[in-house]
């Protein structure tokens, strides 16, 4: 009886791992349309925090976007409270209604995506440079559109599973 508990015990905790889906968002409003959203000048405001929930880093990113078709780019330029700039620029595809694919020099292979309501969930493994060595990290990315110009990000960092942090951003399209 002890082996079936413990058994019992073990999917529980697996099934609270799991992930929500996007179609638990596919009511929400306003939709979230990328090529519409990500057009134009946006900035965002965000910060890291360790698993502790210490914020290690702050930082600005000023974000020109655009769309040609069904391909869009995210030039990302990054300025850090320490005084340090990063640049990332995206490319995204509009794979059909609901699905997006994107790359970007330190994502690994491919980022996916789904957009459903004003919900987009992105996952993808970034190259992140920490202490002069190169670290994988997997990233589970949620954003909320909460109005035609502001959006909310929560990212999850992991390796191996185990959660290293969190990286919340609140964009902003300029007028």
């Amino acid at each position: 009886m002890t082996k079936m508990m413990m058994a019992l015990a073990g999917l529980l905790g697996l099934a609270g791992c799991a992930s929500v889906d996007p179609l638990e968002y596919a009511a929400e409003t306003p939709q979230l349309e990328l090529p519409r959203y990500f057009n134009g000048t946006l900035d965002a405001h965000g910060m890291f925090q360790d698993r502790s929930g210490k914020v290690v880093k702050r930082f600005h990113v000023e974000i020109a976007a655009s769309w040609k078709g069904e391909t869009g780019t995210l030039d990302e330029r990054f300025t850090y409270s320490d005084g340090s700039t990063q640049r990332r620029v995206w490319t995204l595809t509009r794979v059909d209604a609901h699905h997006y694919t994107g790359r970007a020099d330190d994502v690994v292979g491919e980022a996916r995506g789904e957009a459903r309501g004003n919900a987009l969930r992105w996952t993808y493994v970034l190259a992140l440079p920490v202490d002069g060595k190169v670290y994988n990290v997997d990233f589970d990315d949620w954003m909320f559109l909460m109005d035609d110009r502001t959006m909310l990000n929560r990212s999850v960092m992991s390796k191996f599973g185990v959660r290293l942090g969190e990286v919340t951003l609140s964009f902003r399209k300029r007028d």
